[in-house]
């Protein structure tokens, strides 16, 4: 049995939570350590059973309780060198924790091999991650990156269940208040997917054998969940695919409490 839950998900903080019979991981930690062992709770999970922390990249919104969730509850945390690197002058690596780089060939945590693959973004060197679980279901989580790059499409092919970022809608992001720089910034090549990437990248997903989509890292002041759900499922609508036969589509980071995927 796996589980999935995206327990934060947004430019404010983003921490996902993954899961076997034999325990878990975690991937980012974006918010509070307070905030992230309560959701937890919410969802019966308890923090003994978290195995590691799997870093993104460096900014904020990905590694704010990092420090003292990996330090109070003695986590291993796995990340890209270039990343290691970045947290390191940062000074968020502390003697609370261990902190590694991930193994080319990818790790095994609580029964799960967890490997890397590249995605383009302005940090040192980030990376989304794909998670084999021990019945052979692939979960991938994909998010900060300007573009679909080659490593990250080959590891998102044939995976059950991909959280992608679909962060904005081109026209509210030009429209909107950002400055012009952040604005260029978001829409290069090491910024963000918009709506219409994410919904023509699921259409390969889904023509290789995804079925479970999650909608993630939303902005809130450029994007809309209902928005977002609407392009992905007009999309998909044009090549004849129907919700909850052929796929299933939702946005992580939406209602009241994390809502936890059990396949």
């Amino acid at each position: 049995m796996s589980r999935f839950c995206p327990l934060f998900s947004s430019s404010s903080g983003n921490c996902t939570y993954i899961g076997s019979a034999d325990g878990g991981i975690l991937i980012d930690a974006g918010v509070s350590a307070r905030r992230t062992v309560l959701a937890l709770k919410d969802i019966g999970v308890d923090m003994g059973d978290i195995g590691a922390v799997f870093v993104t990249h460096e900014h904020s919104d990905h590694i704010s309780g990092l420090r003292v969730l990996a330090g109070r509850h003695s986590l291993d945390v796995y990340t890209s060198a270039g990343t290691l690197d970045a947290l390191e002058s940062m000074g968020e690596l502390t003697t609370g924790y261990a902190a590694r780089v991930i193994p080319a060939e990818g790790v095994e945590v609580c029964g799960m091999h967890i490997s890397a693959f590249a995605t383009s973004h302005d940090s040192r060197e980030s990376v989304g991650y794909l998670v084999e679980m021990p019945d052979s279901r692939r979960v991938a989580v994909a998010t900060d990156t300007g573009f679909v790059t080659e490593a990250m499409m080959q590891a998102l092919l044939g995976a059950d269940l991909v959280l992608l970022e679909s962060n904005h809608d081109v026209r509210m992001l030009q429209n909107g208040p950002y400055p012009y720089y952040v604005k260029r910034r978001v829409l290069s090549d090491e910024g963000h997917l918009s709506n219409d990437t994410c919904a023509e990248t699921i259409i390969t997903l889904l023509q290789n054998g995804g079925t479970r989509f999650v909608l993630g890292h939303l902005s809130r002041e450029n994007n809309h969940p209902e928005l977002a759900m609407q392009t992905t499922r007009a999309a998909l609508s044009r090549i004849g695919a129907r919700e909850n036969i052929d796929y299933i589509l939702s946005v992580a980071g939406t209602g009241p409490s994390p809502r936890l995927t059990v396949f």
